[in-house]
């Protein structure tokens, strides 16, 4: 019998490691001391040892090697989660690509132009959204704020004597040759009411988002800030942006906090 530190010895894992594998069935010791609870393990263990730690490195999940283990593999379905796990992998690896071309980026900005962004951006997929919503249009920028306000009011009142709920606020925005056409609504998952329009907002695969604190009075500053940051990723705006109004309820407007949604495309 080999103890516990011999075996995770042998096999270059942990005590913790083996011990969590006992928890979770893949490795029970081969004896437990019913005094200490000391563990011991057979010899004849190492492969299964061996086999959960090869499987584990290639990045299966503790119900994949439990299933693999106590069910077996034919080659067909072994080829098939490894394609899976090499999916997984190249993902992964677009990922760790784009952040280290922002980190690079990021640095070129500070070191060569001695220049950090006005505004902190991320990027992430966007849900699709169902709103209860009405549209307008505003011939030019000053005119936005004296029509969103009473595009929400409208749909707030036409819900309200259905009782139903009603969930974030958002507005899109688009512009057009006629000026900027905006939707502005509620998420909502109730029935259609007359009086307002049920809107389908897509799921958007690639966006880049900032948070606005504070007044309307600056969030053009701070879309700026947010399309300067766009394209020097690389990016160009993709369809109408988003305004979530996060936090939206002092008259104010000093507490108010907006999340800045703009889908984007490679340049």
């Amino acid at each position: 019998m080999l103890s516990i530190g011999a075996f995770a010895q042998i096999g270059q894992v942990s005590h913790r490691m083996l011990r969590h594998w006992d928890t979770e069935g893949l490795l029970v010791p081969a004896h437990v001391d019913e005094f200490t609870g000391y563990r011991s393990y057979d010899p004849s263990q190492l492969a299964r040892l061996h086999r959960i730690v090869a499987l584990r490195q290639l990045g299966f999940g503790l119900d994949d090697v439990a299933s693999i283990l106590e069910e077996g593999v034919d080659v067909a379905r072994l080829t098939e989660l490894l394609h899976a796990r090499r999916d997984e992998v190249e993902r992964e690896h677009r990922i760790a690509a784009a952040r280290l071309v922002d980190v690079e980026r990021r640095l070129r900005l500070i070191t060569e132009e001695n220049h950090m962004s006005r505004i902190e951006a991320i990027a992430k997929t966007l849900p699709a959204v169902r709103l209860a919503a009405r549209r307008g249009v505003a011939p030019d920028q000053p005119s936005i704020a004296a029509i969103i306000g009473p595009l929400f009011d409208a749909v707030a009142d036409a819900i309200a004597p259905t009782g139903a709920a009603l969930d974030t606020p958002i507005a899109t925005y688009e512009v057009r040759e006629d000026g900027t056409h905006i939707v502005a609504g509620f998420a909502y998952t109730g029935d259609p009411v007359e009086g307002v329009e049920i809107i389908e907002l897509p799921a958007e695969a690639s966006a880049v988002c900032a948070v606005h604190l504070g007044s309307m009075d600056g969030i053009a500053d701070s879309w700026m800030a947010l399309h300067e940051e766009i394209l020097t990723r690389g990016s160009v705006p993709s369809g109408s942006c988003r305004e979530v109004y996060l936090r939206s309820e002092s008259a104010d407007q000093r507490d108010w906090v907006t999340e800045l949604q703009q889908p984007v495309a490679s340049a």
